[in-house]
Protein backbone atom coordinates (compact mmCIF):
# COMPACT_ATOMS: atom_id res chain seq x y z
CA UNK A 1 0.00 0.00 0.00
CA UNK A 2 1.54 3.61 -1.13
CA UNK A 3 1.62 6.29 1.48
CA UNK A 4 -1.03 9.35 1.01
CA UNK A 5 0.52 11.54 -1.47
CA UNK A 6 0.66 15.92 -0.49
CA UNK A 7 -2.50 15.90 -2.75
CA UNK A 8 -4.23 13.06 -1.15
CA UNK A 9 -3.42 15.34 2.49
CA UNK A 10 -5.09 18.21 0.62
CA UNK A 11 -8.08 16.29 0.54
CA UNK A 12 -8.12 15.05 4.17
CA UNK A 13 -7.45 18.89 4.95
CA UNK A 14 -10.38 20.01 3.22
CA UNK A 15 -12.73 17.26 4.52
CA UNK A 16 -15.68 18.46 6.51
CA UNK A 17 -15.73 15.27 8.63
CA UNK A 18 -11.77 16.31 9.74
CA UNK A 19 -12.27 17.20 13.93
CA UNK A 20 -11.10 20.66 13.67
CA UNK A 21 -14.73 22.32 15.09
CA UNK A 22 -15.89 24.22 12.19
CA UNK A 23 -19.22 22.11 12.11
CA UNK A 24 -20.24 24.28 15.52
CA UNK A 25 -19.76 27.35 13.28
CA UNK A 26 -21.47 29.35 10.71
CA UNK A 27 -19.40 32.21 9.58
CA UNK A 28 -21.94 34.88 9.68
CA UNK A 29 -24.72 32.69 7.99
CA UNK A 30 -26.77 32.56 11.30
CA UNK A 31 -26.76 36.09 11.64
CA UNK A 32 -27.22 36.95 8.50
CA UNK A 33 -30.62 34.18 8.16
CA UNK A 34 -31.51 35.77 11.53
CA UNK A 35 -31.57 39.26 9.50
CA UNK A 36 -33.05 38.20 6.42
CA UNK A 37 -30.32 38.31 4.01
CA UNK A 38 -30.07 34.85 3.53
CA UNK A 39 -33.54 33.30 2.71
CA UNK A 40 -32.21 30.79 -0.18
CA UNK A 41 -30.19 29.87 -2.69
CA UNK A 42 -29.35 32.99 -3.98
CA UNK A 43 -29.04 35.07 -1.35
CA UNK A 44 -26.67 32.29 0.00
CA UNK A 45 -24.79 32.76 -3.20
CA UNK A 46 -24.68 36.80 -2.50
CA UNK A 47 -23.29 36.08 0.89
CA UNK A 48 -20.55 33.41 -0.04
CA UNK A 49 -19.47 35.76 -2.66
CA UNK A 50 -19.10 38.61 -0.39
CA UNK A 51 -17.44 36.70 2.34
CA UNK A 52 -15.03 35.14 -0.36
CA UNK A 53 -13.58 38.07 -1.52
CA UNK A 54 -13.26 39.39 2.11
CA UNK A 55 -12.66 37.87 4.92
CA UNK A 56 -11.81 34.61 2.85
CA UNK A 57 -9.30 36.24 0.73
CA UNK A 58 -7.89 37.50 3.61
CA UNK A 59 -7.68 34.09 5.77
CA UNK A 60 -7.08 32.19 2.63
CA UNK A 61 -3.21 34.94 2.54
CA UNK A 62 -2.55 34.82 6.09
CA UNK A 63 -2.71 30.71 5.11
CA UNK A 64 -0.44 30.60 2.46
CA UNK A 65 2.12 33.23 4.22
CA UNK A 66 2.15 30.69 7.34
CA UNK A 67 2.75 27.76 4.62
CA UNK A 68 5.59 29.59 3.16
CA UNK A 69 6.99 30.15 6.88
CA UNK A 70 6.28 33.44 7.53
CA UNK A 71 6.76 34.10 11.58
CA UNK A 72 3.25 33.00 12.99
CA UNK A 73 3.43 35.03 15.50
CA UNK A 74 3.68 38.62 13.09
CA UNK A 75 0.92 36.48 11.06
CA UNK A 76 -1.25 36.32 14.41
CA UNK A 77 -0.62 39.98 14.83
CA UNK A 78 -1.71 40.62 11.76
CA UNK A 79 -5.00 38.59 11.57
CA UNK A 80 -5.95 40.37 14.98
CA UNK A 81 -5.42 43.50 12.76
CA UNK A 82 -7.74 42.36 10.08
CA UNK A 83 -10.60 41.06 12.82
CA UNK A 84 -12.17 43.98 14.59
CA UNK A 85 -14.83 42.00 15.65
CA UNK A 86 -14.21 40.59 19.71
CA UNK A 87 -16.43 37.82 18.70
CA UNK A 88 -15.08 37.12 15.68
CA UNK A 89 -11.64 36.95 17.53
CA UNK A 90 -12.61 34.69 19.72
CA UNK A 91 -14.25 32.50 17.32
CA UNK A 92 -11.09 32.61 15.38
CA UNK A 93 -9.07 31.38 18.34
CA UNK A 94 -11.48 28.57 19.12
CA UNK A 95 -10.88 27.16 15.70
CA UNK A 96 -7.16 27.65 15.83
CA UNK A 97 -6.98 25.52 19.06
CA UNK A 98 -9.16 22.91 18.09
CA UNK A 99 -7.62 22.59 14.58
CA UNK A 100 -3.78 22.78 16.16
CA UNK A 101 -4.84 19.74 18.35
CA UNK A 102 -6.30 17.73 14.90
CA UNK A 103 -3.30 18.68 13.11
CA UNK A 104 -0.86 17.72 15.96
CA UNK A 105 -2.57 14.14 16.00
CA UNK A 106 -2.49 13.97 12.70
CA UNK A 107 0.80 15.42 11.33
CA UNK A 108 3.22 15.41 14.15
CA UNK A 109 5.34 18.79 13.98
CA UNK A 110 7.90 20.80 15.88
CA UNK A 111 6.37 23.97 14.57
CA UNK A 112 2.64 22.91 15.48
CA UNK A 113 4.24 22.31 19.66
CA UNK A 114 5.69 25.28 19.39
CA UNK A 115 2.51 27.23 18.49
CA UNK A 116 0.61 25.73 20.90
CA UNK A 117 3.53 26.52 23.47
CA UNK A 118 3.02 30.04 22.23
CA UNK A 119 -0.77 30.56 21.87
CA UNK A 120 -2.24 27.75 24.38
CA UNK A 121 -5.81 29.82 24.22
CA UNK A 122 -5.32 29.12 20.29
CA UNK A 123 -3.54 31.34 17.48
CA UNK A 124 -5.79 32.63 14.37
CA UNK A 125 -7.55 29.72 12.76
CA UNK A 126 -5.92 30.45 9.14
CA UNK A 127 -2.53 30.92 10.87
CA UNK A 128 -2.98 26.98 12.02
CA UNK A 129 -4.07 26.13 8.87
CA UNK A 130 -0.78 27.17 6.89
CA UNK A 131 1.24 25.50 9.55
CA UNK A 132 -0.54 22.68 8.97
CA UNK A 133 -0.04 22.77 5.38
CA UNK A 134 3.32 22.57 5.95
CA UNK A 135 3.28 19.91 8.29
CA UNK A 136 1.45 17.48 5.87
CA UNK A 137 3.66 18.73 2.69
CA UNK A 138 1.47 21.24 0.81
CA UNK A 139 2.28 23.99 -0.17
CA UNK A 140 0.97 27.75 0.07
CA UNK A 141 -0.88 27.44 -2.90
CA UNK A 142 -3.15 24.24 -1.44
CA UNK A 143 -3.34 26.31 2.26
CA UNK A 144 -4.86 28.93 0.20
CA UNK A 145 -7.42 26.83 -1.72
CA UNK A 146 -8.30 25.41 1.63
CA UNK A 147 -9.26 28.56 3.55
CA UNK A 148 -10.92 29.84 0.53
CA UNK A 149 -13.20 27.13 0.26
CA UNK A 150 -13.70 27.00 3.83
CA UNK A 151 -15.19 30.54 4.07
CA UNK A 152 -17.85 29.54 1.62
CA UNK A 153 -18.26 25.89 2.40
CA UNK A 154 -18.86 26.61 6.03
CA UNK A 155 -22.07 28.68 5.27
CA UNK A 156 -23.56 27.07 2.44
CA UNK A 157 -23.35 23.81 5.15
CA UNK A 158 -24.82 26.18 7.68
CA UNK A 159 -27.49 27.47 5.14
CA UNK A 160 -29.21 23.49 4.32
CA UNK A 161 -29.29 23.57 8.21
CA UNK A 162 -31.16 26.86 8.86
CA UNK A 163 -33.39 27.07 6.42
CA UNK A 164 -33.75 23.37 5.21
CA UNK A 165 -32.44 24.27 1.65
CA UNK A 166 -32.23 21.73 -0.20
CA UNK A 167 -28.21 20.39 -0.30
CA UNK A 168 -28.46 20.21 -4.30
CA UNK A 169 -28.87 23.56 -3.98
CA UNK A 170 -25.88 24.66 -1.80
CA UNK A 171 -23.70 22.68 -3.91
CA UNK A 172 -24.63 24.03 -6.92
CA UNK A 173 -23.75 27.56 -5.20
CA UNK A 174 -20.16 26.23 -4.40
CA UNK A 175 -19.72 25.13 -7.77
CA UNK A 176 -20.81 28.66 -9.34
CA UNK A 177 -18.00 30.04 -7.10
CA UNK A 178 -15.35 27.56 -8.20
CA UNK A 179 -14.14 30.50 -10.73
CA UNK A 180 -14.08 33.17 -8.30
CA UNK A 181 -12.58 30.75 -5.66
CA UNK A 182 -9.52 30.00 -8.23
CA UNK A 183 -8.62 34.09 -8.54
CA UNK A 184 -8.95 34.28 -4.98
CA UNK A 185 -6.08 31.88 -3.79
CA UNK A 186 -4.17 33.36 -6.97
CA UNK A 187 -4.40 36.45 -5.41
CA UNK A 188 -3.41 34.82 -1.72
CA UNK A 189 -0.97 33.24 -2.87
CA UNK A 190 0.60 36.41 -4.80
CA UNK A 191 0.16 38.62 -1.44
CA UNK A 192 1.52 36.19 0.71
CA UNK A 193 4.61 35.87 -1.39
CA UNK A 194 4.98 39.46 -1.11
CA UNK A 195 4.69 39.45 2.49
CA UNK A 196 7.47 36.72 3.02
CA UNK A 197 9.98 39.89 1.69
CA UNK A 198 7.89 42.43 3.01
CA UNK A 199 6.33 41.62 6.00
CA UNK A 200 2.43 41.15 6.93
CA UNK A 201 1.93 44.60 6.22
CA UNK A 202 1.60 43.09 2.21
CA UNK A 203 -1.12 40.90 3.30
CA UNK A 204 -4.98 41.95 1.68
CA UNK A 205 -6.83 43.87 4.67
CA UNK A 206 -10.76 43.67 3.18
CA UNK A 207 -13.05 44.30 5.66
CA UNK A 208 -17.05 43.03 6.10
CA UNK A 209 -18.52 45.28 8.13
CA UNK A 210 -21.73 43.26 8.41
CA UNK A 211 -19.93 39.91 9.06
CA UNK A 212 -18.20 41.91 11.99
CA UNK A 213 -21.49 43.95 13.15
CA UNK A 214 -23.53 40.68 12.81
CA UNK A 215 -21.03 38.60 14.57
CA UNK A 216 -21.35 40.93 17.86
CA UNK A 217 -25.31 40.79 17.44
CA UNK A 218 -24.95 37.01 16.93
CA UNK A 219 -23.12 36.70 20.51
CA UNK A 220 -25.46 38.26 22.45
CA UNK A 221 -27.99 36.07 21.07
CA UNK A 222 -29.53 33.88 24.02
CA UNK A 223 -30.37 30.78 21.43
CA UNK A 224 -27.57 30.10 18.86
CA UNK A 225 -27.31 26.91 16.60
CA UNK A 226 -23.90 27.55 15.66
CA UNK A 227 -21.18 29.38 17.83
CA UNK A 228 -20.61 31.74 15.45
Amino acid sequence: MTSATPRAALLVLADGRFPAGGHAHSGGAEAAVGAGRITGASTLEDFCRGRLHTAGLVASALAAAAALGVDPVALDAAADARTPSPALRSAARRLGRQLTRAARATWPSAELDALAGRFPKGAHQPVVLGLTARAAGLGPADAAYCAAYESVSGPATATVRLLALDPFDATRVLARLAPELDRVADRAVEAARRAADEGSDALPAASAPLLETDAEAHAAWPTRLFAS
